[in-house]
């Protein structure tokens, strides 16, 4: 599938976002980098002992500023690919929606888009 395809497809804006990661999958923690997210999913360096298959449930946790702001996300592995782990989010609470919200609100900066993406949500 070409780029402008999978654009098109998607719902949601994604915005880069260089931030720490875990990815917990069968027990086991694996240090990341994330690359992107949205408020559907994320992107995520794939760590090098990774061994989750596509369409496993992962927990994804991303630390922002500092170790009190975490947006956890319970997701399934939907791709791997290229040295990245596509996530898409299943469940999210509502601490990390809030948190998740607003860090896509300070990034986006079109209010228009925010909305579209928060009504693709419900």
């Amino acid at each position: 599938m070409s780029t402008s395809q999978t654009d098109e497809r998607r719902r949601f804006h994604r915005i880069l976002f260089d931030a720490p990661a875990t990815i917990e999958s069968n027990h086991l923690a694996y240090q990341t980098t994330l690359l992107d997210i949205s408020l559907k999913g994320a992107l995520a360096r794939t760590p090098a002992d990774w061994n989750t298959q596509v369409g496993e449930k992962i927990t994804l946790r991303v630390r922002l500023d500092d170790a009190d702001r975490v947006i956890t996300m319970q997701a399934v592995c939907a791709h791997i690919e290229a040295g990245c782990i596509g996530v898409l989010c299943e469940e999210i609470d509502m601490a990390s929606i809030s948190l998740l919200r607003r860090l896509v609100e300070l990034n986006i900066g079109d209010e228009a888009v925010l909305q579209r993406d928060l009504e693709a949500l419900g």
